[in-house]
């Protein structure tokens, strides 16, 4: 619940420069808060933040907003764990809307395809590295009681793929912004290092998932440089992605996983039966 959220402590938000209360903000984890024009979010990376600054500040923001880190005070990117990133105007885009993510996705992917793969990849371990790298028969992991027979299934309709992969934000859905007369803005970046496209197949799994979209986005986002073969892979990687994420190294089942079980069904069934298409 709100209320128990963490609010940024009052020294950090002063060494920021920042002026104003902290309000908790919906979206991604749900741990991020507003003060003033800033966002401020806890539980970041120096490495990784910085770098998010450097690149955004070295690329053309064409056909989209990109909101960027900024130092504190003393120059220090991250204090006691919190970041800050400019503010900017905006309704999370989703349901009905996902050409709209499509689009802000693929201008910004155009604009990252020559940037180097940076160090900082390797070393992260978190649940969403983890699934990623499983996504990508990198890694084997156990998972949950339930969702061991749908990784199962999915892993069987998994076939090797040959494509290119450069810097990708991995986690568009619900992170990017309509705002009237303004284009897209693309926030809360989520460095990975694979196909362009695959970040295409996260938002239709996602959309799947969450947002109930019709089965019709599978064709309507498919990219049209792709055979109908490699895009379906890639779907299948991206359901492997968001089922390990959420049950990752589990032997019990969490409360919401008899919540999510039943979605997860649905679209493994689906990508089975549109295996041969």
């Amino acid at each position: 619940m709100r209320g128990d959220r963490q609010l940024a402590p009052p020294w950090v938000v002063n060494a920021f420069g920042l002026v104003g209360d902290s309000v908790p903000l919906d979206g991604g984890q749900g741990s991020s808060v507003r003060v003033g024009a800033a966002v401020l979010k806890p539980n970041c990376g120096v490495a990784e933040t910085a770098w998010i600054a450097e690149v955004g500040h070295r690329i053309q923001h064409n056909g989209f907003r990109l909101p960027l880190p900024f130092p504190a005070l003393d120059g220090s990117w991250v204090v006691d764990g919190w970041s800050a990133v400019e503010h900017v105007e905006g309704e999370a885009t989703s349901d009905g809307q996902w050409h709209e993510v499509l689009g802000a996705s693929r201008a910004l992917h155009i604009e990252l395809r020559h940037e180097a793969r940076p160090s900082f990849l390797d070393q992260r371990d978190d649940r969403w590295a983890v699934a990623d790298r499983v996504a990508w028969d990198e890694l084997d992991v156990e998972v949950g009681s339930g969702s061991t027979p749908l990784l199962r299934r999915l892993s069987a309709l998994r076939r090797a793929i040959d494509l290119d992969s450069q810097l990708i934000h991995g986690d568009l859905s619900g992170n990017v912004l309509s705002a009237d007369g303004l284009p897209p803005a693309v926030i809360d970046v989520s460095p990975y290092w694979r196909p362009a496209t695959y970040t295409d197949a996260i938002v239709v799994i996602d959309a799947l998932l969450w947002w109930h979209a019709e089965e019709s986005l599978v064709d309507l986002a498919a990219p049209a440089e792709l055979t109908w073969t490699i895009w379906h892979q890639l779907l299948v990687r991206a359901a492997v992605f968001r089922l390990v994420s959420l049950d990752e190294h589990r032997s019990v089942e969490l409360p919401e996983m008899a919540e999510q079980l039943p979605l997860y069904h649905r679209l493994v069934s689906l990508l089975e039966r549109r295996t041969t298409d």
